[in-house]
């Protein structure tokens, strides 16, 4: 079983996370920064390299609506970051929504004890940390809803 990469896409930066060898949690592994929004060829080359690095067999790549759930600007420029994963890399690219991964992010910094004047070296990092945990975590609860309707012999939708 590959592991599943997870994705914090922005404007300047991307935080990734990957999952553990068992694939039921997830870590921060780095921010890959870059000068301008829309110069991706080195970001796209690194994403590549930590593929092979962590046998990745899928990507999360957080989806940024806005809290009303209505699409924003980076929406646009998220789905042609999505394209060109899949071009690039061949492989699987599920959307999966941010909304609050960033306070999050800012809560965990907060509790850690980390300074305001760090933050930015870590908040995108920890946000695609969030939005990979949330994937699992609700994949984990689809499993187990289906095997309890499995067991009463109830047939899902």
């Amino acid at each position: 079983m590959g592991r599943i990469l997870g994705l914090d896409y922005g404007s300047k930066t991307v935080g990734v996370a990957v999952t553990d060898a068992l694939g039921w949690t997830s870590q921060g592994v780095e921010i890959i920064r870059r000068k301008s929004e829309n110069k991706t060829r080195k970001t796209l080359a690194r994403i590549e390299e930590l593929i092979q690095q962590y046998q990745v067999t899928e990507i999360v790549l957080g989806y940024p609506v806005m809290l009303s759930g209505d699409e924003g600007d980076r929406v646009e420029m998220c789905r042609l970051f999505k394209a060109d994963l899949e071009r690039r890399t061949g492989l699987p690219v599920i959307f999966w929504d941010e909304r609050l991964t960033t306070v999050e992010a800012y809560e965990i910094m907060t509790e850690l004890g980390i300074p305001k004047k760090d933050w930015k070296e870590y908040v995108d990092m920890i946000a695609a940390q969030r939005i990979l945990q949330g994937y699992l975590d609700h994949q984990e609860n689809e499993k187990k809803k289906q095997q309890i309707a499995e067991e009463l012999g109830i047939e899902q939708k």
